[in-house]
Protein backbone atom coordinates (compact mmCIF):
# COMPACT_ATOMS: atom_id res chain seq x y z
CA UNK A 1 0.00 0.00 0.00
CA UNK A 2 1.17 3.99 -0.24
CA UNK A 3 -0.35 6.61 0.68
CA UNK A 4 0.44 9.70 -0.03
CA UNK A 5 1.86 12.30 2.34
CA UNK A 6 2.57 15.32 0.27
CA UNK A 7 4.34 16.36 -3.12
CA UNK A 8 7.42 15.19 -1.95
CA UNK A 9 6.83 11.98 0.11
CA UNK A 10 5.00 8.77 0.43
CA UNK A 11 4.68 6.55 3.05
CA UNK A 12 4.97 2.71 2.04
CA UNK A 13 4.17 -0.28 3.58
CA UNK A 14 4.80 -3.62 1.93
CA UNK A 15 7.20 -2.23 -0.56
CA UNK A 16 10.55 -3.29 -1.17
CA UNK A 17 12.95 -1.26 0.10
CA UNK A 18 15.92 -1.64 -3.01
CA UNK A 19 13.82 -0.62 -5.96
CA UNK A 20 15.99 2.18 -7.05
CA UNK A 21 19.74 2.63 -6.59
CA UNK A 22 18.65 6.43 -6.09
CA UNK A 23 16.47 5.88 -3.57
CA UNK A 24 16.86 7.24 -0.38
CA UNK A 25 14.59 6.69 2.29
CA UNK A 26 13.66 6.27 6.52
CA UNK A 27 13.01 3.46 7.57
CA UNK A 28 11.22 3.26 11.33
CA UNK A 29 12.14 -0.08 12.98
CA UNK A 30 11.07 1.06 16.61
CA UNK A 31 9.50 4.28 17.69
CA UNK A 32 9.43 3.01 21.96
CA UNK A 33 10.51 4.21 24.61
CA UNK A 34 11.54 1.95 28.14
CA UNK A 35 7.36 1.25 28.27
CA UNK A 36 7.60 -2.27 27.30
CA UNK A 37 4.60 -1.95 24.70
CA UNK A 38 4.39 -4.66 22.60
CA UNK A 39 2.99 -2.88 19.59
CA UNK A 40 6.33 -0.24 19.22
CA UNK A 41 9.82 -1.68 19.73
CA UNK A 42 12.70 0.09 21.07
CA UNK A 43 14.36 3.08 19.17
CA UNK A 44 15.56 2.44 16.08
CA UNK A 45 15.50 3.34 12.36
CA UNK A 46 17.27 2.86 9.03
CA UNK A 47 18.27 5.37 6.57
CA UNK A 48 18.95 3.43 3.53
CA UNK A 49 20.71 4.65 0.53
CA UNK A 50 21.38 3.32 -2.81
CA UNK A 51 19.96 0.10 -0.77
CA UNK A 52 22.53 0.21 1.95
CA UNK A 53 20.77 0.38 5.64
CA UNK A 54 22.74 2.61 7.94
CA UNK A 55 21.15 1.82 11.38
CA UNK A 56 20.22 4.69 14.17
CA UNK A 57 20.63 3.12 17.64
CA UNK A 58 19.78 -0.60 18.89
CA UNK A 59 16.73 -0.74 20.65
CA UNK A 60 15.03 -3.85 21.89
CA UNK A 61 13.67 -5.69 18.41
CA UNK A 62 15.80 -4.27 16.07
CA UNK A 63 17.05 -7.22 14.46
CA UNK A 64 13.37 -8.65 13.90
CA UNK A 65 11.87 -5.11 12.95
CA UNK A 66 14.95 -4.92 10.14
CA UNK A 67 13.83 -8.48 9.18
CA UNK A 68 9.99 -7.29 8.73
CA UNK A 69 11.05 -4.11 7.16
CA UNK A 70 12.68 -6.49 3.83
CA UNK A 71 16.28 -5.67 4.97
CA UNK A 72 18.86 -8.33 4.44
CA UNK A 73 20.59 -9.58 7.23
CA UNK A 74 24.02 -9.35 5.54
CA UNK A 75 23.30 -5.45 5.25
CA UNK A 76 23.33 -4.94 8.81
CA UNK A 77 26.73 -3.92 9.30
CA UNK A 78 26.63 -0.02 9.85
CA UNK A 79 25.18 1.49 13.01
CA UNK A 80 25.15 5.19 14.73
CA UNK A 81 24.35 5.27 17.96
CA UNK A 82 23.02 8.48 19.68
CA UNK A 83 23.42 7.62 23.42
CA UNK A 84 23.98 5.04 25.67
CA UNK A 85 20.35 4.69 27.71
CA UNK A 86 19.72 1.03 28.31
CA UNK A 87 16.28 1.55 25.67
CA UNK A 88 18.65 2.51 22.62
CA UNK A 89 21.57 -0.20 22.96
CA UNK A 90 20.20 -3.09 24.43
CA UNK A 91 19.39 -4.49 21.05
CA UNK A 92 23.28 -4.02 20.19
CA UNK A 93 24.16 -8.11 20.89
CA UNK A 94 21.13 -8.59 18.35
CA UNK A 95 22.64 -6.34 16.35
CA UNK A 96 25.97 -7.73 16.11
CA UNK A 97 25.69 -11.62 16.52
CA UNK A 98 22.36 -12.62 14.76
CA UNK A 99 23.18 -11.15 11.69
CA UNK A 100 26.66 -12.89 11.74
CA UNK A 101 24.88 -16.28 12.12
CA UNK A 102 22.83 -15.49 9.83
CA UNK A 103 25.94 -14.96 7.27
CA UNK A 104 27.09 -11.55 7.54
CA UNK A 105 30.59 -11.82 6.62
CA UNK A 106 31.46 -7.89 7.27
CA UNK A 107 32.47 -7.42 11.07
CA UNK A 108 29.76 -4.49 12.16
CA UNK A 109 31.08 -0.80 12.42
CA UNK A 110 29.29 0.95 15.06
CA UNK A 111 29.87 4.75 15.74
CA UNK A 112 28.60 6.40 19.04
CA UNK A 113 29.43 8.39 22.22
CA UNK A 114 32.34 7.27 24.66
CA UNK A 115 32.04 4.36 26.38
CA UNK A 116 30.26 2.67 23.22
CA UNK A 117 33.82 0.65 22.97
CA UNK A 118 33.55 -0.55 26.21
CA UNK A 119 29.89 -1.95 25.81
CA UNK A 120 30.78 -3.35 22.63
CA UNK A 121 33.71 -5.61 23.93
CA UNK A 122 31.92 -6.29 27.17
CA UNK A 123 28.84 -7.71 25.01
CA UNK A 124 31.12 -9.83 22.99
CA UNK A 125 32.83 -11.06 26.23
CA UNK A 126 29.94 -12.34 27.31
CA UNK A 127 29.24 -14.38 24.29
CA UNK A 128 32.45 -15.70 24.03
CA UNK A 129 31.15 -19.26 24.49
CA UNK A 130 28.79 -18.89 22.10
CA UNK A 131 31.23 -17.58 18.99
CA UNK A 132 33.70 -20.46 20.10
CA UNK A 133 31.19 -23.01 19.71
CA UNK A 134 29.84 -21.54 16.30
CA UNK A 135 33.46 -21.37 15.29
CA UNK A 136 34.79 -24.73 16.29
CA UNK A 137 31.51 -26.55 16.33
CA UNK A 138 29.89 -28.76 13.62
CA UNK A 139 27.30 -25.60 12.57
CA UNK A 140 29.40 -23.51 9.78
CA UNK A 141 29.87 -20.08 10.66
CA UNK A 142 32.64 -17.42 9.08
CA UNK A 143 35.30 -15.98 10.94
CA UNK A 144 34.71 -12.17 10.80
CA UNK A 145 31.15 -11.72 11.00
CA UNK A 146 30.65 -11.54 14.78
CA UNK A 147 33.66 -8.94 15.32
CA UNK A 148 33.00 -5.36 15.64
CA UNK A 149 34.66 -2.22 14.86
CA UNK A 150 33.77 0.74 16.65
CA UNK A 151 34.40 4.44 16.64
CA UNK A 152 33.76 6.73 19.62
CA UNK A 153 32.72 10.03 18.12
CA UNK A 154 32.86 13.58 19.41
CA UNK A 155 30.63 15.11 16.45
CA UNK A 156 31.07 16.37 12.97
CA UNK A 157 31.93 14.48 9.72
CA UNK A 158 32.35 10.96 10.87
CA UNK A 159 31.52 8.86 8.44
CA UNK A 160 31.43 8.97 4.23
CA UNK A 161 31.46 6.56 1.58
CA UNK A 162 30.09 6.23 -1.99
CA UNK A 163 26.25 6.71 -0.70
CA UNK A 164 25.83 8.83 2.07
CA UNK A 165 27.76 11.50 4.34
CA UNK A 166 27.03 11.39 8.55
CA UNK A 167 27.23 14.00 10.49
CA UNK A 168 27.45 13.63 14.02
CA UNK A 169 25.23 16.89 15.98
CA UNK A 170 26.12 17.24 19.60
CA UNK A 171 22.55 17.51 22.20
CA UNK A 172 22.33 17.74 25.19
CA UNK A 173 20.37 14.43 26.79
CA UNK A 174 20.02 13.85 31.02
CA UNK A 175 23.63 13.99 32.22
CA UNK A 176 25.68 12.28 29.24
CA UNK A 177 29.16 14.29 28.89
CA UNK A 178 27.81 13.13 24.71
CA UNK A 179 24.74 12.34 23.42
CA UNK A 180 24.45 13.00 18.95
CA UNK A 181 21.82 13.52 16.58
CA UNK A 182 22.79 12.64 12.99
CA UNK A 183 22.41 13.65 9.56
CA UNK A 184 22.21 12.17 6.35
CA UNK A 185 23.26 13.34 2.85
CA UNK A 186 22.69 11.93 -0.01
CA UNK A 187 22.97 14.35 -3.20
CA UNK A 188 20.84 16.88 -2.17
CA UNK A 189 18.50 15.17 -0.15
CA UNK A 190 18.99 15.21 3.53
CA UNK A 191 17.51 13.32 6.39
CA UNK A 192 17.96 14.23 9.98
CA UNK A 193 17.61 12.33 13.34
CA UNK A 194 16.96 13.81 16.59
CA UNK A 195 18.01 11.31 19.20
CA UNK A 196 16.47 12.12 22.52
CA UNK A 197 17.19 16.10 22.98
CA UNK A 198 15.36 18.83 24.14
CA UNK A 199 15.32 21.87 22.21
CA UNK A 200 18.97 21.96 20.96
CA UNK A 201 20.18 25.00 18.62
CA UNK A 202 22.74 22.66 17.40
CA UNK A 203 20.11 19.91 15.84
CA UNK A 204 18.11 22.81 14.53
CA UNK A 205 20.92 24.08 12.23
CA UNK A 206 22.04 20.99 11.00
CA UNK A 207 18.78 20.44 10.33
CA UNK A 208 17.40 23.68 8.44
CA UNK A 209 15.44 22.85 5.21
CA UNK A 210 15.76 18.85 5.88
CA UNK A 211 13.80 16.63 3.58
CA UNK A 212 13.08 14.49 6.81
CA UNK A 213 13.27 15.78 10.32
CA UNK A 214 12.44 12.46 12.54
CA UNK A 215 12.15 14.34 15.98
CA UNK A 216 11.63 12.67 19.36
CA UNK A 217 8.41 13.83 21.01
CA UNK A 218 6.46 14.20 24.64
CA UNK A 219 2.52 14.75 24.97
CA UNK A 220 2.41 18.61 26.34
CA UNK A 221 -1.12 18.20 27.31
CA UNK A 222 -0.81 14.96 28.94
CA UNK A 223 2.73 16.10 30.35
CA UNK A 224 0.80 18.01 33.07
CA UNK A 225 -0.03 14.74 34.67
CA UNK A 226 2.92 13.22 35.62
CA UNK A 227 4.59 13.65 38.99
CA UNK A 228 6.87 16.52 39.33
CA UNK A 229 10.13 14.57 39.66
CA UNK A 230 9.40 13.47 36.31
CA UNK A 231 8.01 16.63 34.72
CA UNK A 232 11.34 17.95 36.00
CA UNK A 233 13.53 15.25 33.80
CA UNK A 234 11.36 15.33 30.80
CA UNK A 235 11.08 19.01 30.18
CA UNK A 236 15.01 19.50 30.55
CA UNK A 237 15.85 16.81 28.39
CA UNK A 238 13.17 16.12 25.99
CA UNK A 239 10.92 17.79 23.61
CA UNK A 240 7.12 19.00 24.04
CA UNK A 241 4.48 18.85 21.15
CA UNK A 242 4.38 22.43 21.56
CA UNK A 243 8.25 23.45 21.66
CA UNK A 244 9.02 20.35 18.24
CA UNK A 245 6.19 22.78 16.66
CA UNK A 246 8.16 25.95 17.44
CA UNK A 247 11.34 24.33 15.93
CA UNK A 248 9.64 22.93 13.09
CA UNK A 249 8.08 26.22 12.37
CA UNK A 250 11.65 27.63 12.60
CA UNK A 251 13.98 24.89 10.61
CA UNK A 252 11.04 23.92 8.28
CA UNK A 253 11.78 20.05 7.55
CA UNK A 254 9.60 18.76 4.16
CA UNK A 255 8.27 16.19 6.28
CA UNK A 256 8.43 16.21 9.95
CA UNK A 257 8.59 12.79 11.53
CA UNK A 258 7.77 11.89 15.22
CA UNK A 259 9.15 9.01 16.70
CA UNK A 260 10.07 8.17 20.20
CA UNK A 261 6.97 9.10 21.30
CA UNK A 262 5.81 9.52 24.82
CA UNK A 263 2.04 9.61 24.97
CA UNK A 264 0.90 9.05 28.89
CA UNK A 265 -2.43 8.60 27.69
CA UNK A 266 -2.80 10.67 24.21
CA UNK A 267 -2.79 9.02 20.82
CA UNK A 268 -1.15 9.49 17.34
CA UNK A 269 -3.95 12.32 16.54
CA UNK A 270 -3.84 14.01 20.13
CA UNK A 271 -0.56 14.50 19.51
CA UNK A 272 -0.82 16.30 15.90
CA UNK A 273 -3.60 18.39 17.17
CA UNK A 274 -1.12 19.50 19.70
CA UNK A 275 1.41 20.47 17.66
CA UNK A 276 -1.04 22.57 14.93
CA UNK A 277 -2.61 24.04 17.78
CA UNK A 278 1.10 24.85 18.75
CA UNK A 279 1.54 26.36 15.15
CA UNK A 280 2.75 24.16 12.80
CA UNK A 281 0.91 23.64 10.21
CA UNK A 282 3.28 21.79 7.75
CA UNK A 283 3.42 18.37 6.84
CA UNK A 284 3.91 16.05 9.87
CA UNK A 285 3.09 12.13 10.84
CA UNK A 286 3.86 10.03 14.13
CA UNK A 287 5.30 7.72 13.06
CA UNK A 288 4.26 3.64 14.12
CA UNK A 289 7.25 0.80 13.59
CA UNK A 290 7.88 -0.39 9.94
CA UNK A 291 6.68 3.16 8.35
CA UNK A 292 9.11 3.76 5.72
CA UNK A 293 8.86 7.25 4.45
CA UNK A 294 10.97 7.58 0.77
CA UNK A 295 12.19 10.63 -0.61
CA UNK A 296 11.60 10.77 -4.48
CA UNK A 297 14.26 10.86 -6.80
CA UNK A 298 12.72 14.13 -8.36
CA UNK A 299 12.15 17.44 -6.53
CA UNK A 300 8.58 17.52 -7.53
CA UNK A 301 7.67 13.90 -8.06
CA UNK A 302 3.93 13.05 -7.40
Amino acid sequence: MIKQLTALFVLITSVSLTASASDMKLVILGTGNPNADPDRSGPALAVVANGQPYLIDAGPGVVRRASAAGLEMPSLSMAFITHLHSDHTVGLSDLIFTPWVLEREKPINLFGPPGLAAMADHISKAYAVDVSMRLNGAEPANETGYKHITTEIAGGYVFTDQNIQVEAIQIDHGSFDAAFGYKFTAGDKTIVISGDTGPSDTLEKAAMGADILAHEVYSAETFKTRPPVWQNYHSQFHTSTHELAAIANRVKPKLLVLYHQLYWGATDEDLIKEIRAAGYNGPVVSAADLDVFAVPSEPNAK
